[in-house]
């Protein structure tokens, strides 16, 4: 598959849970890893989605937020990965900043340069990757 994201990971579904609306997807990434995933209960039907299946889960960097501290708040988005910045590739106006998380899975966020210089964000510093379920598409092999 070729793709802009830049944060494409494989995995096995491990739950799907739908409703009228929208599902609510579970795929098990490496490093054992669960991203959450919601879409219209109409694209998880046209995806025949179900519980062992293999998918792709694809999530943008510029919809990937790092936090470095959460000074006692919790977040509504399901997803929150803690690892550390290995790899910060500055840009004329952005940074692509790689998280590695523990197993080895690497997520990769599109940060501004005033936000690397503001957090003073280097190699070596502990982060949580964070990004909602809504941000997250399913990819499976076309039947």
């Amino acid at each position: 598959m070729k793709t802009t994201a830049r944060n494409v990971l494989s995995g096995i579904v491990d739950a799907v849970t739908p409703g009228p609306v929208t599902t609510q997807v579970t795929v098990t990434v490496p490093g054992g890893h669960q991203v959450a995933a919601t879409m219209t209960t109409a694209a998880a039907e046209r995806l025949k989605l179900s519980a062992g299946n293999e998918a792709l889960v694809l999530i943008k960097s510029s919809a990937v937020v790092l936090v470095l501290d959460f000074a006692g708040y919790a977040l509504s988005a399901r997803n929150q990965f803690p690892g550390t910045i290995s790899r910060v590739e500055r840009g004329v106006v952005s940074s692509l900043i790689g998280l590695t998380l523990p197993g080895g899975t690497i997520l990769t966020a599109s940060v501004t340069n005033d936000a690397v210089d503001a957090l003073a964000l280097s190699v070596g510093m502990e982060a949580t990757a964070v990004f909602k379920a809504y941000s997250v598409m399913v990819a499976v092999a076309a039947q």
